[in-house]
């Protein structure tokens, strides 16, 4: 209580999942009164130790206070929750942190406005334990008049927090695409420690060149940003056509080990059908027209 007379706004979080514990949790240490609810009810008991009041149902929950954070597995859940509690909702700020699409968030920015819930779409782009420390970044979209008032509260949740925009959508969008970038880094350096796997080389002694590496091609990724907004691919390093060529050694050395070419075979048929369709000559970034097209 006597966080709440210290002027900290009151934090209503449903859904007690690995992610969900982690949000209550940083709310609790950032001296927020923190009200969870949980269909499993057990999974709340640490967070109570720390702090945290249990509420009976979710109807209780929401009325705890003006911020409701719901983390559930999909949209259909979190309507299944919260659909039921209709006028308890009203006049709340509702954040959904909820993993799913950017049509999934629309939907459920529609639902919400026909209830007359102000709604803003989240995403998490941090592991459980990074929450509320300054390698987590929580985006956020929807009504900047739902996020400003909240913004103090949602900063505990960590240091990267951000509005992207009134589009409900975005959060979602910019989620899956950096689950696209990361898929793609750590299937890359798999394939390469499989390579020297074969050759009897353990990957922790290949993980210090690859974080090289992958830092190294973290620096370009700037450069391509811009190229990609003017729509031009100077070859400053090496032609697409080059790379292709090089592509080529990788499948080789792929097969000569009786490693799997699937991946490198992919990647080199993009490449060729990017080729092929005139862009030889450009820089790699030019391969961002390829993936534009079904």
């Amino acid at each position: 209580m006597g966080n709440h007379d210290a002027g900290r706004t009151p934090v209503t979080v449903i859904g007690l999942g690995l992610l969900g514990r982690a949000l209550a949790g940083a709310f609790v240490a950032g001296g927020h009164p923190t009200t969870v609810w949980n269909r499993t009810a057990g999974r709340a008991g640490p967070l109570v130790e720390r702090g945290a009041r249990l509420a009976g149902s979710a109807a209780e929950a929401v009325a705890a206070g003006p911020l409701v954070v719901v983390c559930l597995s999909d949209y259909e859940a979190v309507r299944e929750v919260v659909g039921p509690l209709g006028e308890a909702l009203r006049g709340r700020v509702l954040v959904n942190l909820t993993s799913g699409t950017s049509r999934g968030a629309r939907e459920t920015a529609g639902w919400a406005a026909e209830r007359g819930v102000a709604y803003l779409d989240g995403a998490v782009l941090a592991v459980p334990e990074a929450i509320g420390t300054a390698d987590a970044v929580v985006l956020y979209s929807g009504p900047r008049e739902a996020f400003d008032p909240h913004e103090p509260v949602l900063r505990s949740l960590g240091a990267g927090t951000t509005y992207l925009g009134g589009d409900h959508g975005l959060s979602s969008l910019y989620d899956v695409a950096a689950l696209s970038v990361m898929w793609n880094i750590l299937n890359g350096f798999l394939h390469g420690a499989a390579l020297l796997g074969a050759a009897g080389v353990e990957a922790t002694s290949f993980a210090p060149v690859a974080k090289t590496l992958i830092e190294t091609v973290a620096g370009w990724v700037p450069g391509y940003a811009r190229q990609i907004d003017d729509g031009e691919y100077p070859a400053l390093d090496s032609t697409l056509g080059t790379h292709l060529a090089a592509m080529e050694h990788l499948v080789r050395e792929s097969e000569s080990l009786g490693v799997s070419t699937e991946l490198p075979r992919f990647v080199e048929a993009l490449a060729g059908r990017a080729v092929a369709g005139g862009r030889g000559g450009e820089g790699y970034a030019a391969m961002v027209e390829l993936f534009r097209r079904p």
